[in-house]
């Protein structure tokens, strides 16, 4: 009887169902990888840093922006909405009193990126929940056209001075962003009643209260207000667009308050979805080039630590309000409670 076995050549037919299962897994597109980011930081600054970070590390960024009206305030609420869920990666906020309700809420995961050893430990969370670099100063921006320079405002006090009629006089309402954190700045420096009798002060003079930082530059760069508090970056715009506006660090005498500087903040939020990607996306934004880079082109104007910046207004000498984040943070919900019924029509 002659034998049909198969040849030893022939492969079995698993053999071939596990080559092609290989060829198959080695044609696969690989993940695309990307980091989820909810930022603060206005997209004319924060779009271009987003798309060289993409073209450095290959990882996609999905931003979420806040809207002007609410501004850091309706980004927190959504990520503490989220919080059995989380959306976001990262959460990069110009400013930090914010920042600090999400680490008490328990949002944040503690990182400590090896890019911010040498960031001053008052600008570092010790427990690595955030960390604190760049910083925008609180100013006048003044119409040229309508004030002279002896005419200029030079302390926030100015502001209920009958010199300057209240109709002419703008900052935005104190219940969100930089103005909310200066309100909790005031509150922790000259006390909760002197604090809220000066806002209610302004109120009932008539100043004008809008809805936004840049919605003020908009309103004394054309004329419609003689000057008005906003923060460096905006005032900025308004200084290379060429407007007729000049800007004003206030309560810069002996004994006096001090501008208020208030430092970007990047923290990583707890079981975000891309936890390896967030790592990196701080790691890039806390480099020594990143924060020079946000100096030179107008986004901050103060750099926490020697990083070559040049900085597009002279602070040379800047006298600065002597406070805490702490003191501030402290202070915010009290500052937010009474200020409210005062604001909200």
């Amino acid at each position: 009887m002659v034998s049909r076995s198969k040849p030893a050549c022939a492969p079995a037919a698993w053999v071939l169902s596990l080559t092609a299962l290989l060829l198959c897994c080695s044609c696969a597109p690989r993940a695309k990888r990307e980091v989820v980011v909810y930022t603060s930081v206005d997209l004319v600054y924060s779009e271009p840093f987003f798309r060289q970070f993409e073209q450095d590390t290959g990882i996609t960024v999905k931003p979420k922006y806040d809207i002007e009206a609410a501004k850091t305030t309706g980004l927190v609420n959504a990520l503490i909405a989220e919080q059995a869920k989380p959306r976001a990666d990262v959460f990069w906020n110009g400013e930090i009193a914010q920042t600090l309700v999400l680490q008490e809420r328990g949002v944040l995961q503690p990182y400590v990126s090896p890019n911010a050893t040498d960031i001053p430990a008052a600008y570092r969370d010790p427990e690595g929940y955030w960390t604190a670099f760049g910083g925008r100063a609180r100013v006048f921006i003044v119409n040229t056209n309508l004030l002279q320079p002896e005419d200029y405002p030079a302390s926030l006090w100015d502001m209920l001075a009958d010199r300057y009629p209240a109709a002419s006089i703008g900052v935005a309402k104190p219940l969100f962003g930089t103005t909310a954190t200066q309100a909790a700045a005031l509150y922790a420096t000259i006390g909760a009643e002197a604090a809220r009798a000066f806002f209610l002060q302004l109120e009932r003079r008539g100043v004008s209260f809008v809805d936004g930082n840049s919605v003020v530059r908009d309103l004394v760069q054309d004329g419609q207000l003689a000057f008005g508090l906003t923060d460096t970056d905006d005032a900025l715009v308004a200084l290379q667009n060429g407007k007729p506006v000049a800007v004003v660090f206030p309560d810069q005498g002996e004994g006096e308050l001090g501008a208020l500087v208030i430092p970007n903040t990047v923290a990583m939020v707890r079981a975000g979805p891309n936890p390896e990607e967030a790592r990196a996306f701080i790691d890039y934004l806390l480099r020594h080039e990143s924060e020079r880079a946000l100096v030179e082109s107008g986004w901050c104007q103060v750099a926490l630590r020697p990083v070559g910046a040049r900085s597009p207004l002279e602070i040379a000498g800047l006298r600065t309000m002597e406070i805490t984040f702490e003191a501030i943070f402290a202070n915010l919900n009290q500052a937010l409670d009474e200020l409210r019924p005062i604001f909200v029509n």
